[in-house]
């Protein structure tokens, strides 16, 4: 198979979904890996964190240490 029809199989599910089973077969690996994350690799994945910033800054009356300002 052709270089540029393996990086279309790559990033074009439904031209992937064309393909035989055994062209599929003969598909080297993409090399960004397996993009399949667990439970657990969710779980402590870095972002996605919400403070209520208003009720924070302005109802507690304890400074916080972690705030940038």
């Amino acid at each position: 198979m052709k270089s540029d029809h393996v990086i279309r199989t790559w990033k074009d599910e439904e031209y992937r979904l064309t393909l035989s089973d055994a062209d599929r077969a003969l598909l080297p690996q993409h090399p960004a890996g397996s993009i399949e994350l667990t439970d657990t690799d969710l779980g402590s994945a870095a972002g996605g964190y919400w403070i209520p910033w208003p009720t924070l800054l302005f109802c507690n009356p304890t400074p916080v240490p972690w705030l940038p300002f």
